[in-house]
């Protein structure tokens, strides 16, 4: 019997899934999800984000067993995979999401749609995010986008499963151990596994989501600014649309929804659900650049600063910020955060990136493939958009530095969230706790700390290295040529949606405002 085979991605789950239910109106389906070793190789991937998706397909595979099918698990390089399918069960057709991924998957995706030309197969890739695929003009985009998250949700008919021969049946519950040939040790990034970092799995999702709507919302605007409260102010959604156990566009229509019925006296929820659907917005708004413009993940968007900080990368500056010890407090809280957690909030995410890309003027590749590795809601699309916003390679953004002295200041004036991630510093006095370095030699012998031993001195001084930094920046922004070649990425990038639109549709913000990752 011929059936349609539905290949999942990163969009794991059942509900308001195109390609399933597209596949689901021809015929029998069959559904399978690929563990492709050399993706595993790349490096901005880790153990933490195969663990997520280990557990989202385990809880997906619940979902698609109550209506009586399976989720099957196959090992290898999709070509192959499909190929060694197709020879023992020919199927009619494949169904898919389209993914703006690394530049692996982008490659990975052309050789798949090259396969299926060659036999004749066709492939249905359906949009999953406000994001059109082959745009040639910004114009039409927030119309778009509009469309897209105000269309009905996909309800699924019921659906007839087709059943693999059991001679033929792939991995029942993959490991880790899959991802790594036998002959080789797994690279650290495949050791990276933080202890307290999110769980996968729609079931999950939906708790956190109505939690979010119904009570914690209200401490979204104020709170997700500071790492001490925007573990419960932000809405902890973004990984759960990075893996697809959430569509965009239900997450969109409940938050209306929500508004809809909110009582009068239910202001400060109001306007957070209203500042949390602005990110929703930008979140497709910034993937649609690097679904526009694959190389942005390794190629500055404005190549009028090729070779500004490519040549100057200083390893042990960059070795130094990935293991917390630039000797500024607040930057090393956050990375052990990041370390155990897998997560920190939006400003603190910028704050990173603006002390390696001005301070210790490291280039933003390198650092980007270790921050992706990092933090569990990696989203390629915004990821690499943002690395290159943070570190002045756009060309079209105001610049944005961040001191950290200020940020602990601001955001950490008590020092609860320095002294919980670093332990060294619970004897520091209020007085010097975010600029240790000045703490007289006298006080240092009577809490039994030494700068330069116990906590580290700062690489450079922050105020002189980042005037330098800027001022290299600014004189390479200055050049006639940079400014002639920033309307091509005006004309390519920028958001056309008016000020007055965008606050009609979403809320009052502008692209500059938004942070890395868009942490939602």
């Amino acid at each position: 019997m011929s059936y349609q085979l539905v290949w999942f991605k990163r969009d794991l789950r059942c509900e308001d899934h195109t390609a399933l239910l597209e596949a689901a109106k021809i015929g029998p389906i069959r559904c399978i999800y690929v563990l492709e070793p050399t993706l595993w190789m790349q490096p901005d991937v880790a153990l933490q984000h195969f663990e997520f998706i280990r557990e989202s397909l385990h809880d997906l595979d619940t979902q698609l067993r109550l209506r009586g099918g399976t989720i099957e698990i196959h090992v290898g390089e999709v070509t192959e995979v499909l190929n060694n399918i197709w020879e023992a069960n020919p199927f009619q057709g494949l169904h898919s999401h389209q993914e703006t991924g690394n530049g692996f998957t982008y490659s990975r995706d052309r050789d798949v749609g090259k396969w299926c030309q060659s036999r004749g197969i066709y492939w249905g890739q359906h949009a999953q995010f406000g994001v059109i695929r082959g745009l040639k003009n910004r114009n039409e985009w927030h119309a778009h986008w509009q469309k897209h998250m105000e269309a009905p949700l996909c309800e699924l008919p019921p659906i007839r499963f087709w059943k693999a021969p059991l001679s033929s049946m792939p991995v029942p519950n993959p490991s880790a151990h899959y991802l790594t040939p036998s002959t080789m040790k797994a690279p650290a990034h495949l050791r990276h596994n933080p202890p307290l970092r999110q769980r996968g799995g729609r079931s999950l999702a939906l708790k956190i989501l109505n939690s979010f709507l119904k009570q914690r919302s209200m401490w979204y605007r104020g709170g997700i600014s500071s790492p001490l409260s925007a573990p419960d102010a932000c809405s902890r959604l973004s990984v759960y649309l990075t893996y697809g156990c959430l569509s965009i566009r239900e997450v969109v229509q409940a938050a209306n929804e929500e508004l809809l019925q909110m009582p009068p006296d239910a202001s400060r929820r109001k306007s957070g659900l209203t500042a949390f659907m602005s990110r929703l917005y930008w979140h497709c708004h910034f993937i649609q650049k690097l679904e526009s413009e694959p190389e942005i993940e390794w190629r500055n968007m404005h190549r009028g600063y090729d070779a500004l900080r490519e040549n100057e990368f200083n390893d042990d500056y960059f070795n130094a910020l990935k293991d917390g010890k630039t000797g500024w407090p607040m930057v090393d809280a956050c990375v052990m955060m990041l370390r155990e957690t897998g997560w920190l909030n939006f400003r603190m995410r910028a704050m990173l990136v603006s002390v390696a890309a001005y301070p210790l003027w490291l280039h933003w590749k390198p650092v980007g493939d270790w921050l992706a590795t990092q933090f569990l809601d990696y989203e390629p699309g915004i990821h690499w958009s943002q690395l290159q916003m943070q570190s002045g390679t756009t060309g079209i953004n105001v610049t944005r530095v961040y001191n950290p002295i200020k940020q602990a200041q601001d955001h950490d004036q008590k020092g609860f969230f320095v002294r919980k991630w670093l332990p060294h510093m619970r004897q520091v006095p209020d007085t010097w706790l975010f600029e240790p370095w000045n703490i007289p030699q006298e006080v240092q012998s009577s809490i039994g700390i030494e700068i330069g031993r116990d906590i580290p001195q700062p690489l450079v001084d922050i105020a002189v290295a980042t005037k330098l930094s800027k001022d290299r920046l600014h004189a390479r922004r200055n050049l006639s040529e940079v400014q002639a070649g920033k309307k091509s990425v005006v004309d390519k990038h920028a958001s056309r949606a008016s000020r007055d639109v965008r606050k009609k549709s979403t809320a009052k913000t502008t692209e500059a405002s938004s942070q890395l990752t868009l942490e939602f």
